[in-house]
């Protein structure tokens, strides 16, 4: 009678197995540490661990952790530190499971960035920051960027994952068309006589980034939506690395891994930043958070194994995605493979595409609602994120999620667009 459905279901040895693992692996430790060194006092942090996604329950946690290099000033980054995870969580629906809530996360992390921007700027200030923002939820790790601070993921495998995008107008030459086609001008700072010097800049204003959060006196194009990648990793964790610029400008991010291998987290950030001005000097704010995600079977203070492959100067700049099931031993069948795995990612600076309704639980969200401050509006008073679309691909203008008239007016403002909706011209009329 049992030999009918054998082959049709999973032993119960595996059933018990992989309830186990689950348990385990529902909760990775996470341990944490910083170092900086001041040059003009910009950069902030933010690091919170064990928080809950439902209030109260004492189970269902996770980490934050954020990293904000000022320019201009300090006022933007702290506004940032000070507001951005509580906008973030506005824009996630109540009551979801915690799939859910985590599928939720990239969308969610697009409207609290703008929002944070759209706050900021109406207090009339004229300084900006970079924005490196990563939440841990179990094993899944979602990072939101914008400027040239930057996140890197070395996993257990010794493999190394950039996690970020460089928002810097030198290096990015999609950005700098967009910036030159909503109106902006980018070049180099002119000293007279035809000579140009040092990197490129948007004009006017002079900034070298194409996106961060303040800087009202740049440009509406300098906007602050943010490249977001979400990633799953293996039960054997990793270590993730966060810092500014001034890490990054003396150091790869394969050396920013060598020079700490070995370290418990807190010893391994004050190495890299150390190792950074070995190279530079004090140039700039030198700060980074080093953050290692282990199974908890494993003593907090153990550093990370040696990877087993070390390719000197080799990174790899594309993600495995997910493996096709093996045929071998059910057990196998049943196993977490030892990869990361991709779960999204996005770029793009228009809000049309980052908060449309092919969004995978675009369902969950309020309809009458608007998609980036979460003001509550009338039915018909809201204004489609396709308003105005030129993509025929997309949906009917008069379909969701809707803004209110002062997002709507960011959203256009960061294309580019006037209040008739006609594009500026960067050239001469």
């Amino acid at each position: 009678m049992s030999t009918r459905s054998e082959h049709q279901t999973v032993p119960l040895s595996v059933l018990l197995k992989r309830e186990l693992a689950s348990e385990k692996i529902e909760k990775p430790d996470i341990i944490h540490g910083q170092a900086s060194q001041s040059k003009k006092g910009e950069d902030f942090t933010l690091l919170k661990t064990e928080c809950q996604r439902v209030v109260g329950d004492g189970v269902s946690t996770y980490s934050v952790f954020g990293l904000f290099d000022g320019h201009n000033g300090s006022g933007a980054a702290i506004y940032s530190k000070e507001n951005l995870l509580n906008n973030v969580l506005a824009a996630i629906p109540p009551e979801l499971s915690r799939d859910e809530w985590v599928a939720a996360l990239p969308r969610a992390l697009v409207a609290g960035f703008v929002k944070t921007d759209i706050d900021f700027q109406e207090k009339a200030r004229t300084s900006g920051t970079t924005v490196t923002f990563v939440i841990i939820e179990g094993w899944v790790v979602t990072v939101a960027s914008v400027g040239d601070s930057r996140c890197i993921l070395e996993s257990a495998e010794g493999d190394i994952y950039h996690l970020s995008a460089d928002h810097r107008l030198e290096c990015n030459e999609e950005e700098r068309d967009r910036i030159t086609a909503s109106g902006g001008e980018v070049g180099r700072l002119n000293t007279g006589g035809g000579a140009e010097i040092g990197p490129l800049r948007c004009w006017p204003g002079g900034l070298c980034l194409s996106r961060s959060i303040g800087d009202m006196d740049v440009g509406e194009f300098i906007v602050p939506v943010p490249y977001v990648k979400q990633v799953k990793l293996s039960a054997a964790g990793g270590r993730l690395i966060i810092s500014s610029d001034g890490v990054w400008d003396a150091l790869s991010a394969e050396m920013a891994f060598d020079c700490c291998r070995g370290m418990p987290a807190d010893a391994a950030a004050t190495q890299v930043v150390k190792e950074a001005l070995h190279v530079k000097g004090l140039r700039d704010d030198t700060t980074c958070i080093v953050i290692d995600i282990q199974p908890p079977e494993k003593v907090p203070a153990a550093p990370l194994p040696p990877p087993k492959k070390q390719g000197k100067g080799v990174f790899k700049s594309m993600f495995r995605k997910k493996p096709s099931e093996s045929s071998s031993h059910v057990d196998k069948e049943h196993s977490e493979p030892d990869v990361v795995e991709e779960l999204f990612e996005e770029g793009s600076a228009m809000l049309a595409e980052r908060l449309d309704a092919k969004y995978p639980i675009c369902n969950v969200f309020k309809l009458f609602m608007c998609a980036v401050c979460q003001v509550e509006m009338k039915p018909g008073e809201g204004i489609s994120i396709h308003a105005g679309s030129s993509n025929t691909r997309k949906l009917r203008p008069w379909d969701g999620p809707f803004l209110c008239s002062s997002c709507q007016e960011k959203k256009e403002a960061m294309e580019g667009r006037r209040g008739d909706g006609s594009r500026y011209s960067s050239g001469s009329d």
